[in-house]
């Protein structure tokens, strides 16, 4: 373990250790539900990296925000990428991937990203302060794994920011020089969430979303503006095409969340989140998806998948926010029959109260959702948040996230959570629910405007079932793949 990681178990550990000190120091935690493989270990990062006068609190040793990939020609090789070393404020050192060439039962260690100075990128374009939002993918002919993030500096007081993608062609061990798809250098703009997705149906085709939020430091919020950015790559990543913007809401108003899957044909199905009367004190947000069907030159109007109606999570017990990317929809096609899955966040099963996860399917491309949305997760008397879809070889769904409702009401110290994977072989009708990882206790997270384990997971078919990725606290803040 390296001296920054040790540091991170240290601190995380005394903090624990004096929390078993106080009134609750006689109740036995739970027993874990589950066994998952450590993905993150030590950071690869070497002290000192990022030596510019920083602000903000840097958790050493924090990996948090996966994603994740499967090899299309060999369900046995996955790619996982995450955030590590997270800052309180924005972003982290870097992002690192590892892989697997087993199926998620050994992976190698970690290796940076140049995407930022401590990942290795300065020099190569990538040479920023911190980065965040990593995002993978596949070539059709699992050739390629691509990989986008956005990438700044915070000493400066520029605003220099980038959206960045890089590929390996070495199955994830190493990447390569990464190409900027946008750059800005003002405080007033915000680069945001930025996906990308490879055309299973053509190796050298990759699509890259994002968005751009303008007016920041205007004094009046209401002429904020944030289009959803789209670009292309024909030759497999080396070069993109200028970037141009997929949708824009108009003033007071913002896109966030982006996220491309291809539909059985090749058409493309963009879903995000789009937020209008953006500086009212109640703005309204909605789901809604936007369809190409000449690899994303042109797009229809937005079709609304549904109405987010999020309040957010938090600790049960301290009310302490839990930073839970309640504005991040996930979105799954059937490669088989073309249907379309998209969940998110949403409190409207318990007239909003708490949050649920929601889930509402296209059979038509995109034009028509079911509506209301089903209830996913399998305790609706807690709050269930940040979900993941995927859709297997045989047409079951999978759906995973966090929720509580194996705490321990009595143990004040700890707020209990655990990492679920629900699934559907009915369409939706009827789930599931299998544990993958915890319980474990949320609060000895990174406290980044609140408990933060990333604002997504990861997830994947694989074989005749599912593999995830996500993040779990306790001595350390680490990244595991379910078993």
């Amino acid at each position: 373990m390296s001296p920054r990681a040790r540091l991170a178990a240290l601190v995380a550990s005394a903090a624990l250790a004096l929390a078993a000190c106080g009134e609750d120091a006689d109740i036995a935690p739970p027993a874990p539900l589950a066994d998952p493989v450590r993905v993150s270990g030590a950071s690869p990062f070497a002290p000192g990296c990022n030596p510019a006068p920083q602000r903000g609190t840097l958790y050493l040793g924090a990996e948090v925000e996966p994603s994740l990939a499967v090899n299309p020609a060999n369900p046995d090789h996955l790619v996982a990428v995450w955030q590590q070393d997270r800052w309180s404020n924005e972003g982290s050192d870097g992002l690192v991937a590892a892989a697997s060439h087993d199926g998620g039962v050994t992976w190698t260690a970690p290796s940076p990203v140049p995407l930022s100075l401590c990942g290795g990128g300065a020099g190569r374009g990538g040479g920023y302060e911190r980065a965040s939002d990593p995002w993978v993918s596949f070539s059709a002919d699992g050739g390629v794994v691509h990989q986008i993030g956005v990438s700044f500096d915070v000493s400066t007081g520029t605003g220099s920011q980038a959206i960045l993608a890089t590929r390996s062609s070495d199955g994830g061990l190493t990447w390569s020089d990464p190409v900027a798809l946008a750059t800005v250098a003002s405080l007033d703009l915000g680069l945001d969430k930025p996906t990308l997705a490879a055309d299973p149906a053509a190796p050298s085709r990759v699509y890259a979303v994002w968005d751009l939020v303008t007016g920041l430091t205007a004094p009046d919020p209401s002429v904020m503006t944030g289009p959803a950015w789209f670009s292309r790559s024909t030759d497999a990543g080396a070069s993109w095409t200028a970037p141009a913007i997929l949708y824009d809401p108009g003033a007071d108003a913002q896109t966030i969340s982006s996220q491309i899957v291809v539909l059985p044909g090749g058409a493309l199905l963009n879903v995000l989140v789009r937020i209008t009367s953006a500086s009212a004190p109640t703005p309204l947000e909605e789901v809604v998806a936007l369809r190409s069907p000449d690899l994303g030159d042109t797009w229809t109007a937005p079709v609304l998948v549904g109405t987010l109606l999020a309040r957010g999570a938090s600790d049960p017990k301290t009310g302490h926010p839990i930073r839970a990317g309640e504005v991040v929809p996930f979105a799954a096609v059937d490669p088989a029959t073309g249907a379309v899955h998209v969940v998110w966040e949403d409190a409207r099963f318990s007239g909003g109260v708490r949050d649920g996860i929601a889930l509402s399917t296209s059979t038509d491309g995109g034009l028509t959702w079911s509506a209301p949305p089903t209830q996913v997760n399998g305790a609706p008397a807690v709050q269930a948040f940040r979900p993941a879809v995927a859709v297997g070889s045989s047409g079951a769904i999978a759906v995973t996230y966090y929720d509580f409702r194996n705490d321990i009401p009595a143990d004040a110290a700890h707020t209990w959570t655990t990492f679920w994977l629900s699934t559907s072989t009915d369409g939706g009708a009827t789930w599931r629910d299998a544990p993958q990882g915890g319980p474990f206790d949320i609060r000895a997270a990174p406290d980044v405007d609140g408990w933060f384990l990333g604002d997504y997971t990861g997830l994947v078919p694989r074989g005749g079932g599912f593999r995830a990725l996500f993040g779990m606290s306790g001595a350390s803040t680490d990244v595991f793949v379910s078993r």
